[in-house]
């Protein structure tokens, strides 16, 4: 009697560890993403890892709030990676200590230093050139030269610009101050003030579609918006009359920013958490994340989408981005002073 018990008690047992064996691989064999980027970009991505490591992706996507969730969840967060744009908000994620630092071969292989965040807390993905939009009828290229050459007189009333607080415009100005300091880039800040056709108003398209319309003739804006607006019927005559110009390609190059991911401190899923960010990185993930919005790969072995190779190479700027999130501030005092919106 005593073994047919001892038999029932290990099969017991035997039939527990099954059942938590089972629970442990099934949790592996999920992830769970908090994304600030938008479903069609990157639901593409989501399928094929699913398909091709047999994991269940849930995705929440957010406007904001992203920090606040993360620290109101705490050690009981489901997410395992965050997903975003700019690398403020990737740097404002580690400050916040919400984020896990990663290591891998794989992706120190297949992204770039420049683009690691420090101690492997995030990972740029993608990249997206800040470039000089120009009127082709009205402009010609050998006019340009530098951000620097915007506050030039002979500018006057020709340049349209978003909101110098946007937080494009902000990681433009960051790196202007890592690159000559506070007082020269108020300087040049306030000239390009002075240059400005209307008030900073409306998004990057908003300014092409005035220089189309004959409002002003130059505009600072993403490179991925020409994309975009190729892509859409109503929006290609923006696109058609301006053409790109990648400044300051004769010294320090033009200045880039990314989008980018990592993994939260707390997730329940690391090891799919690393695997997602390896998978993003790898060829087949950089090419589908990049043609999504017309951005450029970080991967410099993947290929770039033909619309995005015939607007030209360019030498990107080389300033370690973790400078640009460590000047953000300053940048905001900078736009404040010089009443750039104003």
């Amino acid at each position: 009697m005593r073994q047919t018990i001892l038999t029932a008690a290990g099969a017991l047992a035997l039939c527990v560890a099954a059942q938590v064996a089972a629970a442990a691989s099934t949790q592996a064999a999920e992830l769970n993403i908090y994304s600030y980027r938008q479903e069609f970009l990157i639901k593409p991505l989501l399928e094929q890892f699913e398909e091709k490591r047999d994991v269940t992706v849930n995705t929440v996507y957010m406007k904001k709030g992203m920090i606040e969730r993360l620290l109101a969840e705490g050690a009981n967060t489901p997410a395992d990676i965050v997903l975003t744009s700019d690398v403020a908000r990737l740097q404002a994620l580690a400050d916040a200590g919400v984020l896990q630092s990663v290591r891998s071969a794989v992706l120190d292989a297949n992204i770039p230093a420049q683009y690691h965040g420090p101690d492997g807390l995030w990972y740029g993905l993608t990249t997206r050139a800040r470039v000089i939009y120009y009127a082709k009828d009205r402009v010609a290229p050998e006019h340009l030269s530098t951000y620097e050459d915007l506050a030039d007189p002979k500018w006057r009333g020709r340049i349209c610009m978003r909101s110098g607080h946007h937080i494009y415009n902000r990681g433009l100005i960051a790196a202007m101050i890592a690159h000559s300091g506070e007082s020269a880039t108020e300087a040049w800040l306030r000239d390009v003030k002075a240059n400005l056709a209307r008030r900073p108003q409306g998004n990057d398209r908003a300014q092409i579609k005035a220089i189309k319309e004959g409002l002003c003739d130059l505009s600072i804006g993403n490179t991925y918006y020409m994309g975009k607006m190729r892509a859409d019927p109503e929006q290609r005559p923006w696109a058609d009359a301006v053409a790109i110009f990648f400044p300051n390609q004769e010294n320090r190059g033009t200045h880039v920013n990314i989008s980018g991911a990592a993994a939260t401190k707390s997730g329940p899923h690391p090891e799919s958490a690393i695997a997602f960010l390896e998978f993003l990185s790898s060829g087949a993930g950089q090419q589908l994340y990049a043609e999504q919005n017309f951005e450029y790969p970080v991967n410099p072995a993947t290929a770039w989408h033909p619309e995005v190779e015939s607007w030209g190479r360019f030498a990107p700027d080389t300033l370690p981005l973790e400078l640009i999130a460590t000047n953000g501030a300053g940048a905001t005092r900078l736009v404040d002073r010089v009443g750039f919106d104003d």
